[in-house]
């Protein structure tokens, strides 16, 4: 599964961005679903409904907030 199917995050970075005039920091911290429900009360309708928990787990393992650490030898 590609990381467009996960999540559409050019779409989402445009709007949030361009329409709502986040700040990248106050984008970042968003979770999808707060960023769906302000995409919605800004256009009147979300664009998508959150990732489901399987997609947001593939997500995770994905793009880890910590990187793995590796032993150095």
């Amino acid at each position: 599964m590609s990381r467009s199917q996960l999540y559409p995050f050019a779409q989402a970075m445009a709007i949030g961005f361009g329409l709502l005039r986040l700040a990248p920091d106050a984008f970042w911290r968003m979770t999808p679903r707060e960023l769906n429900a302000a995409i919605g009360g800004a256009t009147g309708h979300a664009f998508r409904d959150a990732p489901k928990e399987n997609d947001l787990a593939a997500l995770m393992r994905r793009f880890p907030d910590e990187p793995e650490k590796t032993s150095k030898q």
